[in-house]
Order: C-alpha cells, then sequence, then structure tokens
C-alpha cells in the first residue's frame, strides 16, 4: 500500500513489490517516490515504468523519473578520431558478464571528481548482484592484461537497456566500454540506451535529452519485445572472435 510520508512524496512499503506511482506525479527534480527495498522484484517493476532509485548511503531509497531523460541513441554514437584510433590500437581486452561483481564494486569505490562517497551501498551492489544471477543485469570488462582497469554495467529488460554506473582506472577504459557495448547491443536488435540524467561524458560521445513522455513510449514498447536474458559472455565471444 502507498502512503503519504511527511514531505509529501508516496511511501512504498517493504511488501510493495510492484506498485509505483505513475511517473507523471514526479516533482520537478524527477522524485516519485521514497521506501520500498531492492529486491529483484521491485527493481524489475521500476525499470520497466522507466523508474530507477538513487540515494545516498544514510537515506531511505529514493525513486526517479527525471524529466526531461538523457539517453544514447546507437545510430548517433560519436566515435572521436582518438578514441577510433584507440580502439584499433588493441590496447584494451573487452568481455562481457565476465567479472559483474568486480565491476560494480569498482563503481562504487572508485573516487568521481566532485563527488564524496558513494551511491552505490552494499545493499545497492546486492541488488543488482541478485539482478545478475536472474539475468537481467549485465557487465562489460575493459582489461589491460589481467588488471581490470574500466568498465559498466546495465539493466536489461526486453530489448531496453537502462544505464547504471561505469569507472575507469585508465583514461578512455569507460569510454571504449560504452562504444564496445553499443556496438554489441545493436548487432542484438537494441537501439538505445538509458544513461538516466545528463553527463558532459554521454554527451560527447552524442547522448541527448527526451522528454519523460517520449522516453515512458519507448520503455514501453521496448520492454515487451523478445529478451535477451542470462550471461552475454559467450555471445561476446563468439561474434568478438569472427
Amino acid at each position: 500500500m502507498i502512503q503519504r510520508h511527511s514531505g509529501g512524496f508516496p511511501w512504498l512499503g517493504p511488501e510493495d513489490h510492484y506498485e509505483f506511482p505513475d511517473c507523471e506525479s514526479a516533482d520537478a527534480d524527477g522524485v516519485i517516490g521514497v521506501g520500498g527495498n531492492l529486491s529483484p522484484g521491485m527493481l524489475l517493476s521500476a525499470y520497466r515504468r522507466g523508474i530507477f532509485p538513487w540515494f545516498n548511503p544514510d537515506d531511505p531509497i529514493i525513486w526517479w523519473c527525471p524529466d526531461p531523460r538523457f539517453v544514447l541513441f546507437f545510430d548517433e554514437i560519436h566515435v572521436s578520431r582518438s578514441m577510433a584510433r584507440l580502439l584499433r590500437q588493441g590496447s584494451f581486452r573487452f568481455t562481457l558478464d565476465e567479472a559483474f561483481e568486480g565491476v560494480i564494486h569498482a563503481c562504487a569505490v572508485t573516487p568521481r571528481r566532485g563527488q564524496v562517497g558513494t551511491w552505490i551501498t552494499e545493499d545497492m551492489e546486492l541488488g543488482y548482484r541478485r539482478l545478475r544471477e536472474l539475468g537481467f543485469a549485465h557487465s562489460c570488462e575493459v582489461w589491460n592484461g589481467d588488471q581490470l582497469v574500466g568498465g559498466l554495467y546495465r539493466v536489461c529488460i526486453g530489448r531496453m537497456f537502462f544505464g547504471e554506473s561505469m569507472f575507469s582506472h585508465e583514461d578512455n577504459a569507460s569510454k571504449a566500454a560504452l562504444i564496445t557495448l553499443s556496438g554489441f547491443l545493436r548487432e542484438q536488435e537494441f537501439d538505445m540506451m538509458d544513461t538516466q540524467l545528463h553527463t558532459p561524458h554521454v554527451e560527447r560521445m552524442g547522448g541527448r535529452a527526451i522528454p519523460r513522455s517520449e522516453f515512458l513510449q519507448i520503455v514501453g514498447e521496448r520492454v515487451e519485445r523478445p529478451a535477451l536474458n542470462g550471461s552475454w559472455a559467450d555471445l561476446f565471444k563468439s561474434i568478438s572472435s569472427t
């Protein structure tokens, strides 16, 4: 059952695994509700509606559906000459779904400019590891030799890909991961990635904002397409070796 807490937002009780308010009820910042849990049922229900969790370690879970929404259409990706040259040089090795726990933990602990602490709490890590076990969360890893130097993790429902976080321990490693993963997804009949909020990093690669109403329409259609659940490791290896 949804109740109102003192801040005016809907409070989602721990039993409400699938119930969310309409996204048009979000406040000006995009907050749609507070509370609930990070169970697979609630996370998947949220993403299917274009909603994602984002909160500080000492806060309750905060659910968001901002307007506008920042996305990356794969046919609009811009690869700079320097990035294209880096990828051709083969300095990095790429894998999918081979080190999910290492990627999400690195996303949590890697310092970020202008950010103190992390929003990826232990409970968040556990929640997305559970989605990974169920085949709904995926990682792209970047290796330099045997060292994990960059990567990202995302949630996938149907043919809709929802961005979460990325990290880089070497220059351009996260960009290389995003470009490589986008190419793979395009081959699997995905056409866009949700990146949630504006970042200069994604904008330089061709990301842009679209109205929430348009985004939700896209999500509603894409999540009903045939799913590509389970590990993508072997499929990516087979494509990369051809």
